[in-house]
């Protein structure tokens, strides 16, 4: 029996709601029985990190995927990913606020100038959070075709993220160096775009 593209669409999304919200479900359920090794609340904020990163890049590769296998129902799930991916940096930056600094406010707005790895995650963060608000339907119909010139800084917070995760670690970059990797294949893959893109914007400055 075929499923309707819709149904497709449903499965996807409910998958996409499982995947998302289990491992924060267990991540603070392994946290509340102390089961996050020696340093948890690093395991935390690591953990988000890099599920808000992870997701961003899934919904990187919609387009692709939806193109190369044309399968263009795929699109319809782009947004939940771009959510999740706001949803995961939120409780990033939350566990960072209230674990490491303990709500220090002053201290942190000391550490996002002071530290250059911050001051491009709160960037990242801002940009992410302009996007995410902005996907709400009644905004999209609203801001017309500026909606996709704003959502196009996607491209921009994926890197902006990947800087942000190769600053934060110390001694191990090999798993931020393949981050950024895949970061650049997918950005690759628009190349036709990203170049028009980058021809407006100079043509503008020229004027």
């Amino acid at each position: 029996m075929f499923l309707t593209l819709s149904s497709k669409v449903f499965y996807i999304k409910v998958a996409i709601h499982l995947a998302a919200f289990l491992p924060l479900l267990n991540l603070y359920y392994l946290a509340f029985i102390d089961q996050l090794g020696a340093d948890p609340v690093e395991s935390v904020i690591n953990f988000t990190g890099i599920g808000a990163f992870n997701l961003l890049l899934l919904s990187l590769s919609v387009s692709p995927l939806a193109k190369k296998f044309k399968q263009g129902y795929l699109l319809q799930v782009r947004r939940l990913l771009g959510v999740y991916a706001f949803v995961y940096a939120l409780i990033h930056l939350f566990n960072f606020l209230a674990f490491d600094l303990q709500f220090a406010w002053s201290l942190f707005f000391n550490e996002v100038v002071k530290r250059p790895y911050i001051t491009i995650g709160m960037l990242a963060f801002v940009l992410l959070t302009a996007l995410a608000v902005t996907s709400i339907n009644h905004l999209k119909r609203k801001m017309g075709k500026s909606w996709q010139q704003l959502h196009n800084v996607s491209y921009l917070i994926v890197m902006l993220v990947g800087v942000h995760f190769y600053w934060s670690v110390k001694s191990e970059i090999i798993t931020p160096l393949f981050y950024l990797l895949l970061a650049t294949i997918l950005l690759g893959f628009r190349y036709k775009k990203l170049k028009k893109l980058c021809l407006s914007v100079f043509i503008r400055k020229k004027r």
